[in-house]
């Protein structure tokens, strides 16, 4: 083809009547893609979505997104318009976590961290960005290089703290929590505490289990130690201040000097926005990054993007002007009336019990343990069943803690305001779907899979042998046990095995098994 040809061609690629047709074909394809996915409206799902049940909300969201979809919000002295965004965000959630109190003191004298001073953040990318800025802050707050320090957290604290130690260097020292309650005791994370420590981290409520950690108490061991604290509310952040009498846990606590709290969950805004909050500006500054020394722009980052969409910022900052804390206020109420009646629901089944005491609009189901074994039903088992009923659940597998004690299996559920308006059909999946399985054995990992993890136990095969198996050896090892990343869409994942897998095989194995099942999910 001809340089001429060529750029006929293209013209009439860009031809306006030619690329509108384009662009609905396009879009007719995505719609089609779409309806493999699980539903994220109407309360069928209860994990990873947020649904409000108010479809004005997410049309506003849609509009302000729309408004901001070519600003990079790289660079507010260009884009004054984010500045302005992030600054009503940050103020509206200091307030309501009661950040927004007496700015006077900037520093407690008595312990070197910041305990009165002002409060203030930034608006990031999620949950995980928000929790590796705080340890990036608070490990740059005490002035140790990349490579030294060490975290002390529970077992229950999410993910992405695992994955800031691992960015940054530091150790991770795992704290066991009350394998009933799920709650961490503040006299083990004094005993865990070290000289390197940069921070304690607690959650408000944490994922696993929904317990409220002892925020006061722990908050007492930080100041002691002068050792920065951080609330992880991602989850709880938007419903809690609401959600009644409950002992203090957020900004009113002296000691505590940081908190997240993600608007794309309760908040209902779209993925992903979260807020940070430092108490004390010299803390919040050791969050950002900075470079002059290069022949480029200046660059000042407060998040770990440069260049980045406004859009999800546009749209809580949208939502979060409308509903005002009066909105938030009866949203909440919707999601506790229908997490209790779960909740009662749950305790009414028999070979079920729910896990602790939850606090907020989430909660973990196990199986009794007290109760004969043809009266028990298994968690994953049920995840199953209610799956075929409608309903998505999230099964968790058990988990052993470095004293030794295990966690149970158990089924996490999100509840959302939409919840409300399904709990007729929900409830009779809940307990239609128990009757299924009652007295069934608990799922078996895949035959490949179970045979490995006999391996491991007559000791003919080591983790280090798995984890030195290049790529291609791994994703054989995959397919053989029927967990084919490309397998048939009508041979769904069965997750009461994969989670079978989890518990049987070294973590470390199943961490590797999941990275490539994943990569090849999405590998052209």
């Amino acid at each position: 083809m001809s340089s001429t040809q060529a750029e006929e061609l293209q013209g009439k690629i860009v031809e306006s009547t030619n690329l509108e047709k384009r662009a609905a074909d396009i879009l007719t394809r995505l719609r089609s893609l779409r309806e493999q996915d699980a539903p994220t409206h109407g309360g069928r799902v209860l994990s990873y979505v947020y649904d409000s049940g108010l479809a004005a909300l997410d049309e506003l969201a849609a509009d302000a997104a729309r408004l901001v979809q070519p600003v990079n919000g790289l660079d507010p002295t260009v884009f004054p318009s984010t500045a302005v965004m992030e600054r009503e965000l940050v103020a509206f959630a200091r307030e309501f976590l009661h950040g927004a109190s007496d700015p006077a003191a900037d520093t407690d004298t008595d312990t070197g961290t910041d305990t009165g001073g002002v409060v203030v953040g930034n608006v990031t990318s999620g949950g995980t960005e928000s929790c590796v800025l705080a340890v990036k802050a608070a490990r740059d707050f005490r002035g140790l290089p990349p490579g030294e320090g060490s975290l002390v957290l529970p077992t229950t604290a999410h993910a992405a703290f695992h994955k800031a130690a691992h960015l940054l260097g530091l150790e991770l020292i795992l704290v066991p929590v009350d394998p009933t309650s799920g709650r961490v005791g503040a006299q083990d994370i004094a005993t865990a505490v070290r000289k390197d420590t940069v921070l304690i981290v607690v959650s408000a409520p944490n994922y696993p289990f929904a317990a409220l950690d002892p925020i006061a108490d722990v908050a007492e061991v930080a100041r002691a130690h002068s050792i920065p604290l951080h609330v992880d509310a991602c989850i709880g952040g938007l419903a809690l201040p609401w959600w009644g009498d409950l002992p203090p846990w957020d900004f009113q606590v002296p000691g505590v000097t940081s908190m997240s709290v993600d608007f794309h969950k309760y908040g209902y805004s779209p993925k992903g926005v979260s807020v940070l909050l430092h108490r004390g500006r010299d803390l919040h500054r050791k969050q950002y990054f900075g470079l002059t020394d290069w022949p480029g722009y200046p660059v000042v980052n407060p998040t770990l993007l440069g260049s980045k969409s406004v859009a999800a910022l546009a749209g809580a900052w949208a939502i979060s002007q409308v509903l005002g804390q009066s909105g938030y206020a009866e949203l909440v109420s919707r999601a506790q009336r229908a997490t209790r009646a779960l909740i009662e629901t749950v305790q009414s089944i028999d070979g079920l019990r729910v896990v602790g005491s939850p606090v907020g609009p989430l909660f973990a189901v196990a199986t009794d343990g007290s109760v004969p074994l043809e009266r028990r039903v298994d968690p994953h088992r049920w995840v199953s069943a209610v799956g075929a009923r409608g309903f998505v659940l999230q099964g968790q597998p058990a988990s052993t803690q470095p004293d030794g004690t295990v966690l149970p299996r158990t089924t996490h559920l999100t509840v959302t305001p939409v919840t409300e308006s399904v709990l007729g059909e929900l409830t009779n999946a809940l307990v239609l779907g128990a009757d299924d399985v009652r007295g069934s054995a608990a799922a078996e990992a895949p035959p490949a899979l179970a045979e490995l993890a006999g391996a491991f136990e007559r000791g003919d095969v080591t983790v280090a042998d798995v984890l030195a198996l290049p790529s291609d050896a791994v994703a054989a090892a995959l397919r053989s046990a029927g967990l084919d990343p490309r397998g048939s869409a009508d041979s769904p994942l069965d997750m009461a095995a994969v989670l079978a897998a989890v518990e049987s095989l070294p973590r470390e194995v199943t961490k590797r098994l999941l990275v490539e099942f994943l990569a090849g999910l999405v590998e052209p």
